[in-house]
């Protein structure tokens, strides 16, 4: 247990300092929670009904930052090697990096989601569902974020790559806590959508590191 906290510890530190960790996640998702009425306009009905589902599309855009570095500092530097040979079993491992790159951003960002769907003038009735979509869908887009980043290792623009791979995935979540937020705004039974959410983050949390560390070892042989 205590290498598990240690190396969470780790990969929680090296996630809040890359490449500018939950500051540079959060100026972008809040940039675009104030550029988007400048976009559409001012008026509040507008506004309000667009801003659950903006807000959540802007969540998952703002977790992509960074997600190309998660495994790629230890590639270049080594010390993915000595993880794979560690006492862990690697698909441990790659979740821990996974838990350690949501709580630097993920967590953050879920506590910033029902500020931004406020300042688009969303109702703040939805703030709770708001927050549990956040933080639910987020642990779905930090382990799915880690297998774009793990099958773009040693490769140019790697960055790119992870975004091109991942965006397909961001997919389903994405209408899922949609779906969600849009009900309740509409007074329509919303718990499906959450459900579906929460299935779909349980199934990127159990397979999720399978992948990463097949990756892993691909990348390293």
């Amino acid at each position: 247990m205590s290498r598990v906290l240690d190396l969470l510890g780790r990969e929680t530190a090296l996630a809040w300092g890359r490449g500018g960790g939950a500051m540079v996640s959060g100026g972008f998702y809040l940039g675009m929670a104030v550029l988007l009425p400048l976009a559409i306009g001012p008026e509040p009905g507008r506004l309000s009904a667009i801003a659950p589902g903006a807000a959540w599309t802007a969540l998952a855009l703002s977790t992509l930052l960074g997600l190309d570095r998660l495994f790629e500092r230890d590639f270049e530097d080594g010390a993915l090697d000595l993880l794979a040979l560690s006492a862990l079993p690697l698909e441990l491992t790659c979740a821990i990096k996974c838990l350690g790159q949501w709580l630097a951003t993920g967590l953050p960002l879920a506590v910033l989601s029902p500020l931004a769907v406020i300042a688009l003038g969303g109702p703040i009735a939805l703030s709770p569902l708001v927050l549990a979509c956040a933080l639910i869908g987020g642990l779905a887009y930090s382990f799915l974020g880690g297998i774009g980043a793990a099958l773009s290792l040693g490769a140019r623009r790697g960055g790119l790559l992870t975004a091109v791979i991942v965006l397909p995935l961001f997919v389903p979540p994405v209408i899922f806590g949609g779906g969600a937020l849009d009900a309740l705004a509409g007074h329509l039974p919303w718990r499906a959508g959450l459900a579906l959410l929460g299935a779909y983050t349980a199934a990127a949390i159990a397979l999720g590191p399978l992948a990463m560390a097949a990756a892993c070892r691909n990348a390293l042989s």
